[in-house]
């Protein structure tokens, strides 16, 4: 009986000039009309996209009637660090529909910001499901929800009419029809597809027309980047660098980026780790010709090694 194809090594780690480990994967690049100009591994097995879905899931908050726009549309596709303002606007968006944080069905979290979470708790505070990543998506939902009459109680059920409506959106941006179900860390529906064919829904994303559900989305996360990731973060870093991309990042060291003239990028590593995201994204990057921004690229790239506190290597993209 064949064995599967180990999937090629996307990221090595060196330390002192020791290859010390390897992370696996899979990549695809697009060239501007769609067609697959590179592939690493098998782009088209199915993955779970994790966060990098929660722009088609917004595309439901749009579709179901929700009437946000802006930094806190922008906050409905996020993936968010839990600074200031992003539990502001959480809260503005269940404010809107007479909701408050007790409506959240996150679980109780900790910031995804090291800095934000060393912060809450040196203030004493704790885990709250407000402070999870993906309340901003949550809050988008819920306030559809009373939008439309909908109950709000189930609204993580997949047979919820906010979660078709989601389904709906990810299946239509992808071409392709989810070949399994699960639950994301959020609790939310987690769908299978393609990184594929996550390049070609983010393609279509920033290609829609003017006006259209897809177009609102990713011009609200274009021109609010802080409010998809955080101040510190290299989803933000890349969309304030180079004009019209759209970059996002979901657990599990899945990562897609669209360009605004079509080109763009997917990529997972195998064993999840975040450690390989940032030199895999900046190799992928400049393989796919982004110019213009070296220093955000080199800056998203570096992933130093440490011994007794200072660098002595590297984790670097293998291709």
């Amino acid at each position: 009986m064949s064995q599967p194809a180990t999937p090629p090594v996307l990221a090595e780690v060196i330390r002192s000039g020791f290859t010390e480990g390897r992370h696996h994967g899979s990549l695809v690049l697009l060239a501007a009309d769609g067609s697959v100009e590179f592939v690493l591994g098998d782009p088209d097995a199915p993955v779970f996209p994790r966060s990098t879905a929660k722009p088609f899931q917004a595309v439901a908050t749009l579709r179901a009637g929700l009437a946000i726009e802006g930094e806190l549309l922008a906050l409905a596709a996020s993936s968010h660090s839990a600074e200031s303002f992003h539990l502001d606007g959480v809260r503005a968006i269940l404010g809107s529909a007479g909701l408050d944080e007790s409506a959240l069905r996150t679980p109780a979290d900790l910031p995804l910001d090291e800095t934000e979470a060393e912060l809450l708790l040196a203030a004493g505070g704790r885990r709250a499901p407000i402070l999870m990543d993906c309340s901003g998506k949550h809050a988008g939902w819920l306030a559809a929800c009373v939008a439309n009459g909908w109950d709000t109680g189930s609204y993580l059920d997949p047979a919820h009419p906010i979660q078709e409506l989601a389904r709906e959106a990810l299946a239509e941006g992808t071409g392709e029809t989810p070949v399994h179900t699960g639950v994301d860390g959020c609790g939310a529906p987690l769908l299978a597809v393609t990184l594929t064919g996550l390049a070609r829904g983010y393609r279509s994303l920033v290609l829609a027309a003017e006006g259209t559900a897809q177009r609102r989305i990713a011009d609200a996360m274009r021109a609010h980047p802080e409010y998809v990731a955080g101040t510190r973060r290299a989803d933000t870093w890349l969309m304030r660098a180079v004009p019209g991309a759209l970059s996002k990042m979901g657990a599990e060291a899945v990562q897609v980026v669209a360009l605004p003239d079509g080109r763009a990028l997917a990529f997972k590593i195998d064993d999840g780790a975040e450690r390989a995201r940032g030199p895999v994204l900046a190799a992928a990057l400049r393989r796919l010709g982004v110019t213009g921004a070296d220093d955000t690229v080199e800056r998203i790239g570096a992933a130093p090694l440490l011994g007794g506190g200072a660098p002595v290597g590297e984790v670097r993209a293998a291709f």
